[in-house]
């Protein structure tokens, strides 16, 4: 048995420190030497710290009304993607008869693969014109989970079908098939690496 005097420490005995987290940890350190390269802003960082005119310019590309644009730039920024389309949603439910011809001025034609028959082209061309005679405005309509393949097929079957709507009806499908078009432009923009 040790004697009792070697059981306990002094204080000048040394002891090891106690483990303390270092005031990196967690972080990714660079040797002296090294930089640390910094990830690229999302669209989303982008867009919350353009300038004003510079986010508008790419909210009219997602929706034509710069009321509507105008709206989600003031309110930036947005925390999340889910954030930027419910504020999108509200201010695309807020559009008047006005802030809605405006955007439909700048819809461009849904898009149709350029390997598609000549006669199929013909055939979207004379529908969009009766669409466009009977309710004064371009055919709009959201492809965008739509196989390529099938879009020729989906615009004619729907443009076809909408052209028996009243105006009223479809002016109100029309602002909805905007809303989700706007909603699939601001996700892309979002989500891309491309400048605003």
């Amino acid at each position: 048995m040790r004697p009792p005097q070697e059981l306990h420490r002094t204080a000048e005995e040394p002891t090891l420190p106690a483990h303390r987290p270092s005031r990196h940890s967690g972080q990714v350190v660079a040797l002296p030497g090294q930089t640390r390269s910094r990830p690229s802003p999302t669209g989303l960082e982008r867009f919350n710290t353009a300038p004003a005119d510079t986010a508008e310019r790419a909210l009219i590309a997602c929706c034509g009304s710069h009321r509507w644009a105008r709206r989600l730039a003031a309110h930036r920024p947005y925390p999340d993607l889910a954030s930027l389309l419910a504020a999108a949603d509200e201010a695309a439910y807020d559009l008047t008869p006005a802030d809605l011809s405006e955007a439909l001025t700048r819809e461009p034609l849904p898009h149709i693969p350029a390997d598609a028959h000549s006669a199929a082209h013909t055939a979207l061309s004379a529908a969009h014109a009766a669409y466009e005679a009977r309710f004064g405005h371009v055919f709009v309509i959201c492809l965008d989970d739509m196989p390529p393949a099938e879009t020729l097929d989906q615009a004619l079957a729907a443009i076809r079908s909408r052209l028996a709507n009243d105006p009223e009806e479809e002016r109100c499908l029309t602002a909805e098939e905007l809303r989700r078009l706007a909603k699939g432009r601001l996700t892309r923009m979002a989500r891309t690496g491309a400048p605003l």
